[in-house]
């Protein structure tokens, strides 16, 4: 088991450096920052001064060697854009994008497992089949289009529901929450909706097409003949054995929850770190932009070593082989 952590681990660490060069690559062809912080009134002095002290002069190996240095130490720089640390901006709007990934997670996990494990056992309901059918708006519509169209809905024809920012927020310590506020709760629904629609459709589906194969298996037929009830077989048996496999696929859902939410954050405006890449972007500002991916980055790998030690835990067909295999 030792081993194996720490080979997973050491994979981790060579992704995240390859994902960091990959990314900081691409900033070199993005613009020059330089041309957004001076005025149409700058010398050719003032562009190699601030140049030297944005560190751009440098070669490239040096300028990634420092970011890679100073970001293990929880240091991204300073934004060229808005003259702050760019942990310090990261940390403001964390909060917003992490509560959002929370509960789009929390839905897609909760809903999708409960409507796969429902259209598995009552596979040729009418229920079932219905909601199969609108399952497919989740896996064909684009997010931003169905943020949209909800918004135009429940917000503009419906009025129920505000159509963009985060509402009222709470500070609690350093964290900024809208948990504890009627107008932080509401703008909740219409984001996280959006962004875990798709997840929960393939949760869903996946669930349902494990569900269906684990019911065919001979030990199910076993369990049935020996007169257990039907609900002790679903859901002891079957549903049990369906979620190891589903484990997986799950954990990537939820850091792609947190990736995709840069389309959310846009449609709704919400004040969170996608939001803040966006506008990274039309400001070629390099110190955020990297920060971000690197976060990003880090969320998957980490989310995606956690699921593999899960699944080891889990699975004794793992440990088996791994024992075979020495």
């Amino acid at each position: 088991m030792l081993a194996y952590i720490i080979q997973r681990v050491a994979q981790s660490a060579l992704v995240l450096l390859v994902v960091g060069l990959v990314a900081f690559s691409m900033f070199r062809f993005v613009g020059d920052p330089v041309d957004n912080m001076l005025g149409q009134e700058r010398t050719q002095a003032d562009i190699e001064r601030l140049r030297e002290v944005l560190g751009l002069d440098q070669p490239f190996v040096v300028q990634y060697y420092k970011f890679l240095s100073n970001a293990a130490q929880g240091n991204f720089g300073v934004s060229y854009r808005q003259g702050r640390p760019v942990a310090e901006i990261l940390m403001e709007r964390a909060p917003a994008t992490l509560e959002l990934a929370a509960v789009s997670g929390f839905l897609a996990i909760s809903i999708g497992i409960a409507l796969g494990v429902f259209t598995a056992i009552r596979r040729n309901g009418v229920g079932a089949n219905l909601i199969m059918s609108v399952s497919l708006i989740g896996v064909s519509l684009p997010t931003f289009l169905i943020g949209i169209l909800l918004i135009y809905l429940f917000s503009v024809e419906l009025g129920w529901l505000p159509s963009f920012g985060r509402g009222d927020t709470v500070m609690i310590g350093g964290w900024s929450t809208g948990f504890l506020t009627s107008s932080g709760l509401q703008a909740l629904i219409l984001p996280s909706i959006t962004l875990g629609l798709y997840q929960m459709t393939l949760i869903m589906r996946l669930v349902r097409s494990e569900m269906l194969e684990v019911l065919r298996q001979d030990y199910i037929r076993f369990a049935r003949a020996r007169g257990l009830r039907e609900r002790a077989v679903n859901f002891r048996h079957a549903l049990k054995n369906t979620l190891v496999p589903v484990i997986t696929v799950t954990g990537l859902q939820l850091g792609s929850i947190i990736a995709f939410a840069i389309i959310t954050e846009t449609v709704f405006q919400w004040p969170g770190v996608g939001l803040l890449f966006i506008n990274a972007i039309q400001f070629v500002d390099i110190p955020v932009m990297a920060a971000y991916l690197m976060l990003i980055s880090v969320m998957f790998v980490g989310i995606n070593l956690i699921v593999d030690l899960l699944y080891f835990a889990i699975d004794p067909r793992l440990r088996v082989d791994r024992t075979g295999a020495h």
